[in-house]
């Protein structure tokens, strides 16, 4: 579908939600849109949604949701380092293999290049069926080439009874104790119907097809006769909903257009790598315009400064439309998680950027359930109130000159960006055992190189003592080191 019929049909089927008619017309509209888009994505409803909070709450999470697991584990990642959280994690899928529980973990050949033979070894050798996305060989035997159209998804689900889809990778980095670099991410816990929807995609992602696994070609998923619908778990309904490089281009972006236009009171999105298109950032002004209170939560100690730069170059042509931006500084901000009003919320691996919005593989659940909503809002809210700045009209003034230009280019960048990224490499990428790209025995993940140079510690790592983590809420608590 082109852009301009994209366009109109979005306008013409989903009223923009400024009055409270408006605004009802808008979120019932929300239903038919997508299922004309894509018929196999629809609402479904009897589900029961878990926000977990960063590390301190999702791995104790799956690690256990693993440990119970009876017939069948289906894992993909983006990063799986060998430090103490992978390594716990490798100890729970060992023991469920020994038990003879079916497994497949998927990683990205880019994201996860450390892991040891050792490691992936000791899996596969129990049953583990280990599989490493696109693969590439290191150019003159240090740089990596496989950058672009990554396999971004962090998606596990257990007995296709419960599944978890989200931003966290297995990595120490994801845990308060990591220090002034640990991250701050979303993720969740899922029971219900849609189960179902997610389980059938993970197996399609590592069925075999001719003796090849192909990354653009869906397969059938087994025939729903051989498969025992999921019981209803609660009240609320959702959407699994992935980005890929075939039919499903711009399905998650299309999705916060729709609720941006849609909204009638509140949106806020947070977001760690926000360099959206053209066309989300139209709905984004023209949501604030209308009164639409729209607020950012964008990185403010970023892991990689380009990504506040590029992020910045935004802020005027933002805040002249009265979006709200605030720069989260307490540490790197990894979570893609938004809400509208109280009646659409979502949590994923997709960022706001030209990667994840046009060329890498993604997966996002989107939720209608007023108490989920309201439990994001208020984790958002005390994330705004207690550790961001906020950017006012002043400050993005700073340097006006530069930044006028500098705008001016980006804005015309990302207006045609979408169709720029058709022209990039289009390798097939593929799954190859693990086992083929293993890492020398000798190799330290950077998580532990990281560490070692905070503490001066440089034994090996150790499994995480998840069980002994304690249930606390980590939003709760204060960082046991200096954010000075």
């Amino acid at each position: 579908m082109k852009a301009g019929a994209d366009e109109a049909t979005l306008a013409r089927r989903v009223p923009e939600g400024d009055t409270a008619q408006g605004a009802r017309s808008a979120w019932s509209a929300v239903n038919g849109v997508i299922s004309r888009r894509a018929a196999a994505r629809r609402w479904k409803g009897g589900n029961r949604f878990r926000l977990l909070e960063n590390g301190e709450e999702f791995f104790p999470a799956v690690f256990s949701a693993i440990e119970a697991a009876q017939r069948e584990i289906l894992l993909e990642t983006f990063i799986l380092f060998q430090d103490k959280v992978g390594l716990a994690l490798h100890a729970c899928l060992l023991a469920a293999a020994q038990r003879g529980v079916q497994i497949d973990v998927t990683i990205d050949g880019y994201g996860s290049p450390d892991l040891t033979t050792d490691f992936i070894g000791s899996l596969t050798r129990a049953g583990v069926r280990f599989h490493v996305f696109d693969p590439r060989p290191l150019l003159f035997g240090r740089l990596r080439t496989n950058l672009f159209r990554r396999m971004h998804r962090k998606i596990v689900v257990v007995d296709g009874s419960k599944a978890f889809v989200g931003g966290i990778n297995y990595s120490a980095d994801h845990l308060l104790d990591f220090g002034p670099e640990a991250k701050e991410d979303f993720a969740v816990e899922i029971e219900g119907p849609i189960v179902d929807d997610i389980h059938a995609f993970a197996v399609e992602a590592v069925a075999p097809v001719a003796g090849m696994r192909r990354w653009w070609r869906r397969r059938a998923a087994p025939p729903p006769a051989q498969r025992v619908p999921q019981p209803h778990a609660g009240d609320a309904e959702a959407m699994f909903v992935v980005r890929d490089n075939d039919q499903h281009r711009d399905d998650i972006e299309r999705h916060y257009r729709i609720a941006l236009r849609a909204a009638r009171r509140e949106v806020i999105i947070a977001n760690a790598y926000f360099f959206p298109g053209y066309r989300l950032l139209k709905e984004m002004r023209r949501a604030a315009r209308r009164g639409v209170r729209v607020s950012l939560i964008l990185q403010g100690q970023p892991d990689m400064p380009i990504v506040t730069v590029a992020a910045r170059m935004l802020y005027d042509h933002l805040l002249r439309a009265g979006v709200h931006i605030y720069e989260y500084c307490e540490r790197p901000l990894h979570g893609k998680v938004a809400l509208a009003d109280d009646e659409w919320a979502t949590v994923g691996s997709s960022n706001l950027d030209p990667l994840s919005l046009s060329l890498n593989l993604e997966a996002n659940v989107i939720i209608r359930d007023q108490g989920f909503t309201q439990d994001l809002r208020q984790r958002l809210t005390r994330i705004m109130n207690d550790a961001c700045t906020r950017v006012d009209a002043q400050h993005a003034a700073a340097g006006s000159r530069w930044r006028l230009a500098a705008s001016f280019l980006v804005f015309h960048l990302l207006r045609r960006f979408p169709a720029w990224a058709g022209w990039l490499p289009a390798h097939q990428p593929r799954l190859a055992p693990a086992a083929d790209y293993a890492a020398a025995e000798d190799t330290v993940p950077a998580t532990v190189q990281a560490l070692a140079k905070l503490t001066g510690d440089t034994s090996p790592p150790q499994p995480w003592a998840w069980r002994a983590s304690g249930s606390e809420r980590v939003g709760e608590r204060k960082p046991d080191y200096s954010t000075s």
